[in-house]
């Protein structure tokens, strides 16, 4: 997925009133403030308080191989990368990408991690499904561990014969796999829209990103 991983900023680069292009910079403050003055956790609790509401009125169906899960991606839904998107100056460096996650350093993101909680109490499994590839599956769960979520079903990576796929295709085709072999996927965790549209999703649960855009 790298040739297809597009990193942006997910910024307001339009004044509506001037129409004028807003500097770079600028941009840059904008998205940092959003992160560190609150805001992205008010939002977050929003986001999580309805997720809960939804889940509420689902059934969850129980059983030894298959029942009911639900998919979460795991870079910006279930794991904080922003201390690396500042270190990388809200752009992307190959080099800093693979050293943050080698070395295990992202955090869990809270009020994601009280959802996943919410769901396992409910009897629903859990599956992580990330766009990292199949190089990075042991440095993954490792961190998926350490930031405290235990418990989930599995964790799956891109394979190598899959990396040309473009995200959504990709995310597709692993939950029309899970669901040939039984589970019923109610819902869908991610950051991206491409984590969530296509077939077998469920409910949709959007994580609010504005460090970088996947198409």
């Amino acid at each position: 997925m790298k040739n297809i991983f597009v990193l942006i900023l997910s910024i307001i680069l339009v004044n509506c009133s001037s129409n004028q292009i807003v500097n770079l910079r600028t941009a840059k403050d904008i998205v940092k403030d959003y992160y560190e003055s609150g805001r992205f956790d008010e939002e977050m609790n929003d986001v999580i308080k309805d997720a809960k509401e939804k889940f509420d009125k689902v059934e969850i169906k129980k059983s030894a191989k298959g029942g009911s899960v639900v998919i979460f991606d795991v870079d910006e839904t279930a794991l904080n990368n922003y201390g690396l998107a500042k270190l990388m100056d809200f752009g992307y460096v190959y080099d800093l990408n693979k050293k943050w996650n080698e070395e295990l350093k992202a955090p869990a993101i809270e009020q994601t991690k009280d959802l996943y909680f919410y769901l396992l109490n409910r009897g629903c499994k859990i599956i992580f499904l990330t766009g990292r590839n199949f190089t990075e599956y042991e440095v993954t769960y490792k961190n998926l561990l350490q930031a405290g979520y235990t418990g989930f079903d599995t964790l799956l990576t891109q394979r190598e014969d899959e990396q040309n796929l473009k995200s959504q295709e990709f995310k597709s085709k692993k939950r029309a796999e899970l669901t040939e072999q039984g589970y019923e996927i109610v819902g869908t965790v991610g950051d991206q829209w491409t984590d969530l549209n296509g077939p077998y999703s469920g409910i949709q649960i959007k994580i609010p990103n504005f460090l970088y855009e996947i198409k």
